[in-house]
């Protein structure tokens, strides 16, 4: 979960310095793809804990 929060950070601050600075427009693009990168993770993680087998 830690790792989650993190990366999310860094996807929001890449984002913004994006926007914010003029001719970094592709640090936008990067925050994006970490945000999306990190929801995919994330997705993965709760798929795949659900699959336990009964014992």
């Amino acid at each position: 979960m830690a790792l989650f929060l993190f990366l999310l950070l860094v996807a929001v601050v890449l984002g913004f310095i994006g926007v914010l600075a003029e001719g970094l427009l592709y640090l936008l693009f990067i925050g994006i793809l970490v945000a999306i990168a990190d929801i995919l993770y994330v997705g993965m993680r709760i798929r795949r804990s659900g699959r336990r087998p009964v014992r």
